[in-house]
Order: C-alpha cells, then sequence, then structure tokens
C-alpha cells in the first residue's frame, strides 16, 4: 500500500495531498517498529507532499510527529530545515531523530527563531552549543544558559560569559545552574556580582537585588564582629537561600582566607574540606547541614550522602580540624 501511495499522482490538490498524509501517518504511526521498507516508502510519501503545502498544514504535520522517534530522518531533517521557523519549532526541540551533526548543520545555516528552538532541546552536546553560542541573539543566549541539559565546552563556555556575561538574565540563569564546576560557578557568580555596574535596560530588578545582597552581606559580617548574629544563623540562612558565593565570603572572613579559595573549598565534590572549615570556625551540626544541603543541589548529592557527613562532622575533633586549616593557610601563602 505504501509503496503504490509513494507513488501518488502529481495532479492531487493541496488539500487531497493533506488528507492523504494525515491518513497515511495515521497508519505509519500503528507499527511501534516500522520495517525499513516501510519507513522508506512512508518517507517518500511525506517528503514528495510536504512541497505542495501550506504552511499552515505543514505545521500540523509537523506537531503531529515532532517527537516521534520512528519518523525517518530525512522527513525529520527537511522539517527541521524548513524556511517557516513555525514548522520547524517543535521538530527541532523534540525530534529524537535528530542526530548533533543534523542540528549543528542547521544551528550553522538557519534563523535565530530555529537557533531559540534548538536551544530549548531536553540535552545539547557540546558541538550544538558551541554554535549556539556563537551564533546566537540575546534570546539564544539566554535559552541555553538556563538549559540545564545543555553542556558547554570550556570555549564555549568562555565564549558564553564573552557574548552574554553582561546580559542580566544570562548570568542569572548561570548563577542558578546546578551543573556548574567550582571554577565555572566562581567566574559566574563574579559576573553577576558586577552586573549592577553594567546593568542593560531591563535588568534594573536584578541590578538592585544584587546592590541589596552586597550590602546584606556587610551587614551580616558587622553583626558578626558585634555578636549581634551567630554564625551558625548567618551560615545556615545564606545555605538555604543557595546564595554559594556570598556563604563564601561569610566564611572566608571568619576563616583568614581568600574567597576564591573558600568557594573552591565550599563546592568541591571532597566534603573534608568544608568539613574542616566548619569545625574551626565551631559551627553547629544544624549549619553544618544547611552547608550540605547546598552542596548537594549544586553537585547533585544523595540525601544519604548528608547523613554520612553530618556523623562524619559529628566526630571530627578541633584538634585535628585546626592542624588540617593551618596546612591549607600554609599551602595559599606558598601558591
Amino acid at each position: 500500500m505504501l509503496l503504490s501511495l509513494s507513488r501518488m499522482p502529481a495532479e492531487l490538490s493541496s488539500d487531497s495531498r493533506r488528507q492523504l498524509l494525515n491518513a497515511v501517518t495515521d497508519l505509519f504511526l500503528l507499527d511501534a517498529d516500522p520495517s525499513e521498507v516501510s519507513r522508506s516508502h512512508y518517507g517518500d510519501i511525506a517528503l514528495n507532499t510536504l512541497g505542495h503545502l501550506d504552511p499552515e498544514a505543514r505545521k500540523d504535520y509537523a506537531d503531529s510527529v515532532a517527537a516521534v522517534p520512528s519518523l525517518p530522518r530525512e522527513v525529520a531533517v527537511t522539517l527541521a530545515n524548513d524556511a517557516d521557523s513555525g514548522v520547524a519549532r517543535l521538530v527541532l526541540r523534540l525530534s529524537p531523530v535528530l542526530s548533533d551533526s543534523d542540528l549543528a548543520a542547521i544551528a550553522v545555516s538557519q534563523t535565530q527563531a530555529h537557533l531559540a528552538a534548538i536551544a530549548e532541546r531536553a540535552r545539547l552536546s557540546e558541538t550544538v552549543t558551541d554554535i549556539l553560542v556563537e551564533r546566537g541573539d540575546t534570546t539564544v543566549l539566554r535559552t541555553v544558559s538556563g538549559n540545564e541539559g545543555a553542556r558547554f565546552s570550556e570555549q564555549g563556555f568562555d565564549r558564553l560569559l564573552e557574548r552574554g556575561g553582561d546580559d542580566a538574565a544570562v548570568s542569572a540563569s548561570l548563577a542558578g545552574r546546578s551543573d556548574l564546576s567550582p571554577q565555572r560557578l566562581q567566574r559566574v557568580l563574579r559576573i553577576v556580582e558586577q552586573v549592577s555596574e553594567h546593568a542593560q535596560p531591563g535588568a534594573h530588578g536584578l541590578a538592585s537585588e544584587a546592590r541589596r545582597q552586597r550590602l546584606e552581606v556587610r551587614l551580616l559580617q558587622a553583626d558578626l564582629r558585634n555578636g549581634e548574629r551567630t554564625r551558625d544563623d548567618v551560615v545556615a540562612m545564606l545555605a538555604e537561600e543557595d546564595r554559594a558565593f556570598h556563604l563564601a565570603q561569610v566564611l572566608a572572613g571568619l576563616a583568614g582566607l581568600s574567597d576564591d579559595q573558600t568557594l573552591r573549598v565550599l563546592l568541591q565534590r571532597d566534603v573534608s574540606g568544608v568539613a574542616v572549615l566548619a569545625r574551626t570556625l565551631d559551627l553547629g551540626e544544624d549549619a553544618f547541614a544547611a552547608i550540605l544541603r547546598l552542596r548537594s543541589r549544586r553537585l547533585f548529592f544523595k540525601a544519604r550522602d548528608i547523613d554520612s557527613d553530618i556523623t562524619a562532622y559529628r566526630v571530627l575533633d578541633l584538634a585535628t580540624a585546626e592542624r588540617a586549616m593551618r596546612f591549607v593557610k600554609l599551602k595559599a601563602k606558598v601558591a
């Protein structure tokens, strides 16, 4: 049947072709695992029909097959390359058929609307994000920076910060990612701290919030010096609010370390450094647990890891922690 339909006469009207394609598609989708022959014949029908359909009809068809894993690759690529981004959008976002090579080729040649749709995919490789970051406009950069499924090469991440780092929405999205390494997070948080000085129109809310939080940290540090707040309260508050950079600033001031060094200790996967730091500052278990929960959100630790780390912290003696801290400070001076 599919073979005969793939040879349909050219005199069919556009509406007749649309109805025929919809009917054949319904039949094709009944088979969860079509043979290569069926897939090939169906692909021929779809490709022969699409060129005769208006944009609305192509969009309706594209939306109906966008997530179908058995869709012939040639059909998926044709839809994804449609000059009308409304037709291509859902296929670019959802199709499991498109390969990295397909997406990269589309990202190189198509419009910003196509790139924005690609940036919304659940998973994006470094190859694809490199192109999105290089070619994308503000919308694309904002979308891909907030996409937790997007992976960035070192070059791509550098380029993203270069092109979009001073955009409040991009920097805020990056700061909220849970997959950033301590080194990358450190760079992003510095930019977030500076964004108020270079705020673009529409970024005043974030700029104002950044200024407010900087002032709040200074006030918290003053309260600690004056004994008006406890270390545990301040640490727990900043940790529960997921303010890693500000927490590192407070801990650094208390411990006599640099902000950068403290942030690295706070967000490295090995918990021993932050446990030593917390013990030398005489933090209680509740404050230490809050720090562990922040780390869990950032580094994807499991709840049972937190429980075991708290148990280990409970038996960590102050003398051992102080010896380790002296070594850390000596190492920092040498470096």
